[in-house]
């Protein structure tokens, strides 16, 4: 009776232990706050490096100026980890290599990508940040990535938006330092803003645009303030933007009805004699056919002739006329004539005498005399 009360603490055991290693898992994942890796130094490799490592990088043209200004400082910064760099202006070209006191291994590295973000116009400024521990660097190209150079530039005008805004937005959410510059986009920052840069650069490209993302970049940064929601999934707050295909394919004006595939030749035409001896004419003799011709052709005659008689016929038919009929129209009380009244007018026109004024016959006579008078 003792074996299995035994057996059975056992497996109680067990399962607190796996719940204890899970406990444990989900805690190792979130990284405490004000947390720092501990810096390399000397003391972790003090033997230094066995053998010299370099690399080299070309610049354009138009960055030999501001290399030659900056070239001392570089120096100086890449000096602190025991680190060359030289600078070729005939080959137009940028060299980082080891020393014997050198004892970082990764500082090459970090060298490397300080040389890249400098022929990529990324101001000495911000391009020393790569040597601190905490920072990395991303090129991207996106020349390739659009066919057409119109769009590939409109496309690359709406990642930095008007008056850099839309760059600027990105800069502050992802707390990386973006450049774009001809056909790379050099993105400085921490390993998380990278990684989201990368995205929405070429989310842009592929004519997404920008403010979409950095929606949800901003739905993000509230979501990961709450400690409640940390471990929690974030897709339901998160938005679903689908892609609206506007621009439809234009359509043939005539569309070809493609038949349906039969294994099964189409039927063979009929020929002269099988249409004759379907309408029996194969069995008539010569003279039958012709008299059957002819009278086709007399009856074809016929028609014709009945079509013509009827063009001539028709200037001589004269058009139908329309019968005059005057519509009466009801006495409505306007309409109406007073006759009382017109009686009155006729009376009052009468009384009144027409015609030229009446002429004074006493003046008329004293004038002619006058007249006579002059005249004598």
């Amino acid at each position: 009776m003792a074996a299995p009360t035994e057996s059975t603490s056992e497996t109680l055991t067990n399962k607190n232990q796996k719940k204890s290693k899970n406990t444990d898992e989900t805690e190792l994942q979130t990284v405490p706050d004000g947390w720092k890796e501990p810096k390399f130094t000397r003391v972790d490799n003090p033997k230094g490096l066995l053998e010299e490592s370099s690399f080299a990088t070309l610049f354009p043209k138009y960055r030999e100026v501001y290399l030659k200004e900056c070239w001392p400082l570089v120096q100086k910064a890449l000096g602190d980890v025991f680190i060359n760099a030289t600078l070729d202006l005939i080959e137009g070209s940028m060299t980082v290599h080891t020393t014997k006191k050198t004892f970082d291994p990764y500082a090459i590295l970090r060298g490397r990508d300080l040389i890249k973000l400098l022929a990529r116009s990324v101001p000495f400024e911000q391009a020393v940040r790569i040597l601190e521990d905490d920072v990395a660097c991303d090129i991207i190209k996106i020349g390739t990535l659009v066919r057409n150079r119109e769009r590939f530039v409109k496309r690359r005008q709406r990642l930095i938006g008007p008056k850099g805004s839309t760059l600027k937005a990105l800069e502050l959410l992802t707390s990386c330092y973006v450049m774009v510059q001809g056909n790379t986009v050099s993105a400085l920052g921490p390993y998380s803003g990278l990684k989201e840069v990368r995205k929405v650069v070429l989310d842009t490209m592929k004519n997404i645009h920008p403010i979409y993302n950095i929606k949800t970049l901003m739905i993000k940064r509230e979501l990961a303030s709450d400690p409640e929601l940390r471990t929690q999934s974030w897709e339901r707050f998160l938005p679903n933007f689908r892609h609206k295909s506007l621009s439809k394919r234009k359509q043939p004006k005539k569309k070809t009805v493609k038949k349906e595939y039969t294994p099964f030749p189409p039927p063979q035409p009929e020929s002269k004699i099988d249409k004759e001896l379907a309408t029996g004419e194969f069995f008539l003799r010569e003279s039958e056919k012709r008299r059957q011709k002819l009278n086709e052709i007399k009856a074809k005659q016929a028609e014709a002739l009945s079509k013509r008689q009827e063009q001539r016929q028709k200037d001589f038919i004269p058009p139908k006329e329309k019968a005059a009929v005057k519509k009466s129209k009801p006495a409505t009380a306007e309409n109406k004539i007073d006759i009382q009244a017109l009686k009155e007018k006729v009376k009052k026109a009468k009384s009144k005498k027409l015609g030229a004024p009446p002429v004074n016959l006493e003046r008329s006579s004293a004038k002619d005399g006058k007249r006579k008078k002059v005249k004598s």
